[in-house]
């Protein structure tokens, strides 16, 4: 077994994951996962956890000049999301997601893939069971996240129609659109179960025939539908404005203030 860090080894890994961590969210998305990983293990941190540390920084020093590339888009919020079962220390599972600005996928095309606005790389805290509770963990958390780009890309100007989610699991889709009967998925985590609530989103897989609202999301099966809600994003209505209100001075009379 590996022997344990001392103090100053400690402070040394954690220097160096605070040192790149803002450069791993804003430009080089390669190294997230190296990060959480030694992340995972500062606390407990032995030699090996040193070398890793000792390699990563060898990675940095013959890339040191990570870049993004932008292309023109839409301006439509797009979201890949994915899950590692088991891949983590103690039976814990990886989540990653990948925010990017492209446009409504369509059918029988490929999507459009564009420059990283934002990813996720972490560890769930709870053990999944299978790799569907996995995968459901991971959209959870992504579309927490989404939520807020939604409301930013909102107040910048660029109204989000259902932001569409790409998952690679089938039964996680079936779970959240209502596809399926839920008879084992009720061992899993309660939280994940808002994705079921909540719907600015369309749950995809790749072999999706189609970019629909899947029938159990319509305002006529399932309430809490954006529909329902009257959401100006999918009526292409006007958004609404506020009206700057004249100040009346309450110590006034009404006919002086009139």
């Amino acid at each position: 077994m590996s022997p344990a860090l001392d103090a100053d080894g400690i402070k040394y890994l954690q220097q160096v994951i605070g040192s790149f961590l803002y450069y791993a969210r804003a430009t080089d998305t390669t190294i997230p996962h190296t990060l959480s990983e030694l992340a995972s293990e500062q606390s407990t941190a032995t030699e090996n956890t040193l070398k890793k540390c000792k390699q990563f920084l060898d990675y940095m020093a013959t890339h040191p000049d990570a870049t993004i590339r932008y292309h023109a888009s839409d301006m439509i919020l797009n979201v890949h999301s994915n899950a590692s079962y088991l891949s983590a220390k103690d039976s814990k599972s990886r989540v990653s997601g990948y925010f990017f600005m492209g446009s409504l996928p369509r059918d029988r095309q490929p999507i459009k893939l564009n420059g990283a606005i934002s990813i996720i790389c972490s560890i769930l805290k709870f053990v999944a069971s299978s790799a569907a509770e996995a995968e459901l963990g991971a959209l959870f958390l992504i579309a927490k996240e989404a939520n807020i780009m939604r409301l930013t890309l909102h107040e910048l100007g660029h109204p989000q129609p259902p932001t569409p989610i790409h998952v690679d699991n089938s039964t996680t889709v079936g779970i959240v659109n209502n596809t399926v009967k839920h008879q084992k998925s009720r061992s899993m985590e309660m939280g994940y179960f808002w994705l079921l609530e909540l719907r600015p989103f369309y749950i995809l897989t790749p072999d999706s025939p189609r970019f629909l609202v899947p029938r159990a999301a319509r305002p006529s099966v399932r309430r809490g539908c954006v529909d329902k809600t009257k959401s100006p994003y999918l009526r292409k209505a006007p958004l609404p404005t506020l009206r700057r209100v004249p100040r009346v001075d309450r110590n006034l009379p009404a006919a002086a203030a009139a």
